[in-house]
């Protein structure tokens, strides 16, 4: 074999690993790191991950590094989560969507009016 082209085969083959592909400049490079203390400010409804469980709470203030908030449900419990035990790429924020609120209006309307209907008849 000619030592020219083995060595030329074996460029090819750096060339196409997984190490070589990593350090493209055009590489998806990882999302940046999420603030905590921004993302979850006081007041909202959220659904939080801290220590492998999952709460559902809504955010009462910062103290220092630490969240104090109480769950949706049981505004007397107070709960305390540092903001490295908090998984940040799992804060999902609870919303109320328009759409629902325009249904459920909507349905209300009617109703009161199928009962004004059936009082009157």
């Amino acid at each position: 074999m000619d030592p020219a082209a083995d060595t030329k085969q074996n460029t090819t083959a750096q060339m196409k690993s997984p190490t070589a592909e990593t350090q493209s400049p055009n590489a998806p490079q990882a999302p940046a790191p999420i603030n905590v203390q921004e993302k979850l400010a006081a007041g909202k409804n959220v659904r939080i991950e801290a220590d492998g469980r999952s709460y559902k709470v809504i955010v009462d203030r910062w103290e220092s590094d630490s969240l104090v908030a109480h769950p949706v449900h049981n505004p007397k419990k107070i709960l305390k989560f540092h903001k490295n035990q908090i998984n940040s790429e799992k804060i999902a924020e609870k919303r109320f969507s328009q759409p629902i609120a325009d249904i459920l209006t909507v349905t209300a309307y009617a109703a009161i009016g199928v009962g004004i209907y059936l009082l009157l008849r």
